[in-house]
């Protein structure tokens, strides 16, 4: 018997090569961040047949077929046909952001894009919160199981529209039968993130609730991503958390990082925090300073139970974090400019703290003398 054409051998050899098995997966939020990141990671993966990138501009990733649109756009759902599993990453937590326009654009994205995804046919929607959802608390666990209740309160930067997102997660598959909804929740993200958390080690003096527990955990970036994959490829799905092993106490951190503490009682701690915020010095309300006090780690058994491992450690982790805010200056939250920065020297966080709330004090008595 004559052997096969050597095209038609190759165009066998393409068909069964797992690129053209593999998922059509749809990436919103594409252009940048994490969403960028998992865009490059999948147009390289043999098992992704094609990326579909959606933003609203075009970001660097040449193999990916882009789409330039609003995820609130109804639109989005022409976009995503013939797609399988669509990851949902266009949110918007940035600190600067006023809080009602952030609430807006992720609960009503995510509405858009669960809606859409189901009237595409795609049978996969992956979402990406946090384990901030979990709530900081003085009595959880070390570490939380990922079943454990979502105790967290909407005081916190974004963690409203988080907890809104877990939400249509879990309402989404009885609305549209058929949708697959799986959660990865990261611990504290670092690699190119900023946020509150991130923030914190920006401080001359990291600030520590007299009478608090801090446990930290961390997730890398490309750790994330990797997980995200491995629930793109369905080699696990539900609610995941993400992070690495174990977690790091107070002390270690500052023995890490070589920056000393300052300690406050609570009462003064949040209380200055929160007339900080409401006055307008600071972008993170007093809410975010519960993520420094309790813990909030969690085991992220699902995930090691599918084979995942993740690529870095706290350690690792913390000390590419200190590396990239090396220069950048905050207190209390703000950052500051250099001269900011230089006038405010060692006095750190809790003179920040102390004075902006006899500030505080001093235009209360002045608007009682008018």
């Amino acid at each position: 018997m004559s052997s096969p054409d050597p095209q038609v051998r190759a165009a066998r050899n393409q068909s069964t090569s797992p690129a053209a098995r593999g998922p059509v997966v749809a990436v919103t939020g594409a252009a940048s961040g994490v969403g960028a990141l998992l865009t490059g990671r999948l147009a390289a993966s043999e098992e992704v047949k094609q990326v579909i990138a959606i933003d609203e501009r075009r970001g660097e990733c040449a193999e990916a077929r882009w789409h330039i649109l609003d995820v609130r756009d109804p639109a989005i759902a022409d976009k995503l046909r013939g797609a399988d599993v669509v990851v949902h990453l266009a949110l918007d937590l940035d600190l600067e952001t006023d809080a009602a326009a952030r609430t807006a654009y992720n609960v009503r994205g995510t509405q858009t894009v669960l809606t859409a995804a189901a009237a595409a046919g795609v049978h996969r929607v992956v979402l990406c919160t946090s384990t901030m959802v979990y709530g900081a608390l003085p009595d959880n666990e070390l570490p939380l199981s990922e079943d454990a209740e979502l105790r967290a309160t909407a005081e916190a930067t974004g963690v409203g529209d988080l907890l809104e997102i877990e939400r249509l997660a879990r309402r989404g598959p009885r609305a549209h039968p058929g949708l697959n909804v799986t959660v990865v929740r990261p611990a504290v993200l670092v690699g190119g993130t900023d946020t509150a958390l991130t923030r914190y080690f920006e401080s001359p003096r990291l600030l520590v609730v007299a009478g608090s527990r801090p446990a930290w955990q961390f997730c890398h970036v490309d750790d994330l991503c990797s997980a995200l994959e491995y629930a793109v490829l369905e080699k696990v799905d539900g609610e995941l958390a993400v992070g690495c092993d174990g977690w790091l106490e107070q002390e270690e951190v500052e023995e890490l990082s070589g920056i000393r503490r300052m300690e406050l009682p609570s009462a003064v701690a949040l209380g200055a925090a929160a007339r900080l915020h409401r006055i307008g010095l600071t972008p993170s309300p007093a809410g975010d300073l519960a993520y420094t006090m309790y813990p909030w780690v969690v085991s992220g058994s699902r995930l090691h139970d599918a084979g995942w491992r993740p690529a870095y450690t706290n350690e690792e982790v913390l000390a590419e974090l200190l590396e990239e805010v090396s220069g950048r200056h905050t207190v209390a939250g703000r950052r500051l400019g250099r001269k900011d920065a230089t006038a405010a020297g060692a006095a750190g966080a809790t003179v920040a703290l102390l004075g902006a709330a006899a500030v505080v004090r001093r235009a209360r008595k002045a608007r009682r003398r008018i």
